[in-house]
């Protein structure tokens, strides 16, 4: 069930460990007269689309916060608009595909903005951590990018040659 609403084998198996720690806990208020296999196959559908709902949110949030730019700056001509958004897209999707510990450190300290001790609040961490996990989750976001970059020219060289 959990696939089928999220279709990735590793979000399902998350949501599908939550659902039955869910289920679990709501076992007194289960009828005794229903099917249970419904009854947890709810649960479990439920969890799936909250988490769907909780990463579009993420996303549309993460798209909207590193759209936003400081009134003062002049509007870059449409080439550099259209590459600057193409940029900034890719650099958010491979945010996206990391790590849940390196998109928040990320996150906070760069697309929200908040200081080391206002991310270290925020995640519950001591400040020293928050430099240290930035600078080794930062580390593997220039790699990705890199990695990304190869295979788009790669991609690009395909199809003209």
């Amino acid at each position: 069930m959990a696939f089928l609403v999220l279709g990735s084998a590793a979000d399902a198996e998350e949501a599908a460990q939550e659902a039955f720690v869910k289920a679990y806990y709501a076992l007194p208020r289960f009828r005794q007269e229903s099917p249970f296999r419904p009854w947890l196959l709810t649960i479990v559908a439920n969890e799936a689309r909250n988490r769907r709902k909780s990463a579009a949110r993420r996303t549309r949030l993460a798209l909207r916060v590193a759209e936003d730019r400081p009134s003062g700056d002049a509007a870059p001509s449409p080439e550099a608009a259209v590459l600057e958004k193409e940029d900034r897209e890719r650099l958010l999707e491979v945010v996206n595909e990391m790590r849940e510990e390196d998109r928040t450190v990320i996150g906070c300290r760069y697309i929200l903005g908040l200081s080391e001790r206002e991310t270290a609040d925020t995640l519950g961490i001591p400040a020293g951590t928050v430099k240290s996990r930035l600078a080794r989750s930062l580390q593997r976001l220039r790699t990705r990018l890199a990695e990304s970059e190869a295979v788009a020219l790669a991609g690009e060289e395909g199809e003209g040659g």
